[in-house]
């Protein structure tokens, strides 16, 4: 028996305190920290080590959130944040989120919750308009149509494993008495080395070898590379059947040339996935869309409102040009088909892994209908104006440099000279607590990735940013040129010991250009500064870490090997 239990009545009067606690919290983070200032471990010694026998009263819960909550969150909606990639959120979403909440089905046919299956397809057909995605990818095209994920790394696995099923159900056609554990090791797939590392993740799920190409100045995957590396992989006796292609990436937000790439997946009959996730929403607007082209070749896109549409996560979109590539691949119990009214819409239910599905659709459908295509256009184009703004700052100032051309959201800035001058500020800057920016490594060359995140971000929050980062900037070169007039002194003063032991280490000796993050050299300098917790929370390792993306170069030469003998 419930000791404590939330009626209706309380509820209303909870839920009311909730939508005024939440409100009051968006429109005060700007007075908060950004990070938090918090030790790992630091919740379980606050918490009880048991859960309470008893149920315990809605204000005693809502005082330990202000406690011990809210101190340990980094608040991805803060003016002064500019990590990652946008974390959309909005009213709108929060009430259409809380409302499917509310409702609580779970959609996994149509019949689960008509509602719910057909609100997705108009939303996803809404969608792929604003994008301007040819109609055969919408379920009004008849051929094609769109799912709702809950990631875009779901959207990658699921395409690459019906990318693999429908390659091995064609081999096995051909070759009927070859054992699917002899074709399987054949397949292989390719992506631009700086594409996420979920691609890299789904390819090892998958069974299948993944081969990331390099890129060219523009940090772009040209179509010449990936037709080099098909024909030489056809050479070894190796099945191309899948490439990845990412706009937008999550380095430097450089997009992948999708025209010539799609010709050559057209020629190799290879499934071509477009990975948009964050710079894909850009595409409402109509200047943008020359970035898809060649999308018409493309087999499946997706993009995350959830990062760039003010659609809080979880919510990744995802179409297909022709959706029996999906359904022929996606186990589909056949107790479900007995009902007469799925007929239409219960393969679509089954586009993804889990059969559960969420009602994210109301959410978006809340967001369009509460801005407009107009609004939305609005916001896109507002970040991108500001992150050309920050741009300007950066190139107006000798001691930086901007890495990748500015098109969207985000900007890679350096300091010029080695990368540990750069690894330094990033630290300083965020050991400050005034901003929080995260790294990349980019051929090599370590730096800064500043977003564009906040809903309301405006100029101001783009002007004291560049205040921070310039101050912190003087005052690490200060640094820097007091150390290097003291180690000059040091070799006037005992030019016996440079002759014997050759150079002096660099001016910052706890940093290393070449193995840095938790391989850093261990000296004494190093252990006086503490390691700051949020320099390695970046949502893709793969990004800044040198021997990952060194392992990754596939300019090597590549040789046939016994196992991999001509079918």
């Amino acid at each position: 028996m419930l000791t404590f239990k939330m009626d209706a009545s309380d509820f209303r009067k909870r839920g009311k305190e909730m939508v005024d606690y939440i409100a009051d919290y968006m429109e005060t983070i700007s007075n908060r920290r950004v990070t938090p200032d918090v030790e790992p471990g630091y919740l379980a010694e606050k918490l009880p080590k048991k859960a309470p026998k008893k149920g315990e009263e809605f204000n005693d819960i809502m005082i330990d959130v202000d406690k011990y909550i809210i101190p340990g969150i980094t608040h991805w909606q803060h003016p002064h944040f500019h990590a990652f990639f946008p974390a959309g959120n909005s009213f709108p979403s929060i009430l259409g989120d809380m409302l499917s909440d509310a409702i609580g089905c779970v959609g996994f046919s149509w019949a689960a919750s008509p509602a719910c299956t057909e609100l997705e397809i108009v939303v996803l057909d809404w969608f792929g308009k604003m994008l301007g995605l040819p109609n055969e990818f919408l379920h009004e095209g008849g051929t094609g149509g769109g799912v709702i994920q809950g990631s875009a790394s779901e959207c990658v696995l699921v395409t690459l494993l019906a990318a693999r099923h429908t390659t091995l159900k064609d081999l096995k056609g051909r070759f009927p008495f070859v054992d699917d554990g002899i074709l399987l090791p054949k397949l292989v797939a390719y992506s631009s080395k700086l594409a996420h590392s979920c691609v890299e993740k789904a390819g090892m799920i998958g069974l299948v070898k993944m081969r990331q190409l390099d890129v060219d100045e523009h940090f772009s995957l040209r179509g010449h590379v990936l037709e080099r590396a098909i024909e030489e992989d056809r050479r070894l006796g190796l099945i191309p059947f899948y490439v990845c292609a990412t706009l937008g990436t999550t380095a430097c937000c450089s997009f992948d040339h999708l025209q010539e790439l799609s010709e050559v997946c057209a020629k190799e009959s290879v499934w071509l996935h477009v990975d948009a996730a964050y710079a894909g929403n850009a595409l409402i607007c109509a200047e943008n869309q020359h970035y898809i082209r060649g999308i018409e070749n493309a087999t499946s896109f997706n993009c995350n409102p959830n990062k760039w549409m003010l659609v809080n996560f979880d919510c990744s979109l995802m179409w297909v040009r022709n959706k029996e590539l999906l359904t022929s691949s996606m186990a589909v119990d056949p107790l479900y088909l007995q009902h007469k009214h799925d007929d239409k819409a219960e393969d679509f239910r089954h586009w993804g892994i889990p059969l559960s599905r969420r009602f994210r659709s109301l959410k978006i459908w809340f967001v369009i209908r509460t801005y407009g295509v107009e609004g939305l256009q609005h916001y896109i184009r507002k970040h991108i104006r500001l992150a050309k703004l920050f741009e300007t700052y950066v190139k107006n100032d000798a001691r930086f440099e901007v890495m990748g051309k500015v098109t969207m959201g985000l900007v890679c800035f350096r300091l010029k000279g080695p990368n540990s001058l750069t690894q330094k500020l990033c630290r300083m800057i965020n050991e400050s607590a005034r901003l929080y920016t995260v790294p990349a490594l980019i051929n090599e060359n370590y730096v800064i990735r500043f977003c564009v995140c906040a809903q309301d971000a405006m100029e101001s929050d783009i002007e004291y940013a560049w205040r921070i980062i310039s101050q912190e900037a003087s005052e690490l070169l200060d640094q820097r040129a007091s150390i290097e007039s003291n180690i000059e002194a040091e070799k006037n003063d005992r030019p016996e010991e440079v002759e014997n032991n050759g150079e002096f280490d660099d001016v910052f000796p706890d940093f290393d250009d070449e193995i840095i993050f938790d391989q850093q050299r261990s000296n004494l300098q190093r252990a006086r500064i503490r390691r700051n917790l949020f320099m390695r929370m970046v949502s893709d390792p793969k990004c800044y870490n040198p021997k990952v993306l060194r392992a990754l170069n596939t300019d090597k030469p590549r040789h046939k090997s016994e196992s991999d003998g001509e079918k």
